[in-house]
């Protein structure tokens, strides 16, 4: 008989044993969790940020979302939405910092967290906010109770206004050409004052329909009754103790005639009362200029409207240029508030002369901007009038819209030529958005716009002019 090896067939059946002993056990199933997207966000105040939970090794992916904060409670934590946007409150907790927390519905021992940081509101740089008003054009006025702010109370579309700010950081407005209550255009002789705090306007003096005459009561003497006319073109200026200032401008007279005006007012918002403090009560006064550089209580400058404004560091008033009844004028006047007069400081004392501008950069006292209107002004820390563009005459003589930077010094009392063409009609540079160069410069215009920061750049925006290839038009350019 032959002999057999059993060993491998032992093993055969000891593997298969094995085997068959194994197969009746099942994988354990992996747990559940839970992720959550972001797991740290920063956010500003009342803004939301939105939060993605997944839920691993369940079919059910729901999940329960909570909220917490070791500074705040309930909606001072701000809230989560069931669809896991996170919305911050409208003030920042302290600390600044709140827990967002997602739970499985599956099993609710498994959950995962973010944090978020919330942050103050910042004001971003290069952006507008529609604040008040409405975005249809021609609208008329909503004036409300005189004295009474509301929600709802809103001057009329106009242009050609006069404008201040307060010490309290209120904003003030005066006539202009536009629309009244009755939906009627033409000149307005009504003060506003706008809020930023509350955000209301405030009806506060003048007529609620256009083509007013003034009311001069006497001169010097402040009366509730005092009110100037109906206007457009006016300048104003705010004085250290917040009284606004207006001089000029086109419009209504005592008499109810129409036509240039040389009158100064005052307004005084704690008496609330219009003070007729020098100039005509009638249209189309001709200037008294006495000698140069002499203040006299009977110098007062001409009928004009659109000259340019400054108030210096002594509280004395400057004035230059406008149009008036033979056209352009370049004088400079000065008023000082004390002794209530007049001083004729530079320029003519006859109407349309050109300009003379010397060496730029160079100041000389025969410099002398040419006569102009709808100029734009500034003053520096160190005191100098800055004036720039406008529609008027060049240095030849010729009429058209500037482009020439000027710096008055009241110490030396001599005009310097800065920068920009010394003839008409010259094309903007622009260069390269937001990078200073030598070349660069805005094109000639007039109705534009200026401010002086607190580092002392003098800021430019839009009017009508030209472009950088020589197209006439309004312009909604920023410079500095």
């Amino acid at each position: 008989m032959m002999k057999t090896n059993a060993k491998p067939f032992a093993l055969v059946i000891l593997l298969i044993a094995l085997s068959a002993c194994g197969a009746g056990q099942s994988t354990p199933p992996e747990e559940i969790s839970v992720t959550l997207t972001p797991d740290t966000a920063s956010v500003q105040v009342t803004e939301s940020v939105q939060l993605t939970a997944a839920v691993h090794n369940s079919t059910n992916s729901a999940v329960t979302w909570s909220l917490r904060g070791a500074g705040c409670s309930g909606t001072t934590c701000g809230t989560i939405s069931s669809a896991g946007l996170y919305t911050a409150p409208a003030n920042v907790p302290s600390p600044a910092t709140v827990t967002v927390k997602a739970t499985s519905v599956a099993d609710t021992s498994k959950s995962a967290s973010a944090t978020i940081t919330i942050l103050a509101a910042v004001v971003v740089a290069d952006e507008w906010t529609w604040v008040s008003g409405s975005n249809i054009v021609d609208q008329a006025g909503i004036y409300g109770t005189q004295g009474i702010a509301a929600s709802s109370n809103v001057p009329g579309a106009r242009d050609s206004a006069a404008s201040w700010i307060d010490p309290q950081g209120n904003l003030w407005l005066f006539g202009g050409e536009g629309w009244d209550s009755a939906h009627i255009t033409c000149y307005l002789n009504d003060l506003w004052k706008y809020d930023p705090e509350t955000l209301e306007w405030t009806w506060v003096s003048g007529s609620n329909t256009v083509n007013q005459a003034g009311t001069y009561g006497t001169q010097g003497t402040a009366a509730p009754s005092n009110v100037p006319g109906g206007r457009t073109g006016a300048v104003s200026w705010l004085d250290s103790s917040g009284k606004l200032w207006l001089f000029g401008g086109y419009g209504w007279d005592s008499a109810g005639n129409q036509d240039y005006l040389n009158d100064l007012w005052k307004y005084d918002p704690t008496t609330l009362e219009w003070t007729w403090v020098s100039g005509g009560n009638t249209m189309d006064q001709l200037g008294v200029y006495g000698t140069q550089g002499v203040s006299d209580s009977s110098n007062v400058p001409g009928a004009r409207e659109w000259p340019v404004s400054w108030i210096d560091s002594q509280g004395k008033l400057w004035l230059f240029g406008g149009l008036g009844v033979s056209l352009w004028h370049n004088d400079l006047w000065k008023y000082d508030p004390a002794t209530l007069e007049w001083t004729w400081v530079s320029g003519s004392n006859t109407v349309n002369q050109a300009g003379i501008y010397g060496t730029r950069g160079t100041a000389d006292p025969s410099n002398v901007p040419g006569a102009r209107e709808w100029a734009v002004s500034w003053l520096d820390s160190q005191g100098k009038l800055w004036l720039f563009g406008g529609n008027g005459l060049d240095s030849t003589g010729n009429s058209g819209h500037l482009n020439d930077l000027w710096n008055y010094d009241p110490t030396t009392l001599e005009w310097t030529w800065v920068s920009g063409s010394n003839t008409v009609d010259q094309l903007g540079v622009y260069g390269i958005k937001g990078a200073a160069a030598f070349s660069n410069v805005p094109g000639a215009r007039s109705h534009d716009v200026s401010w002086l920061d607190s580092s002392g750049k003098l800021w430019l925006f839009g009017g009508f002019g030209l472009d950088s290839v020589g197209i006439y038009g309004w312009l909604n350019d920023l410079w500095h």
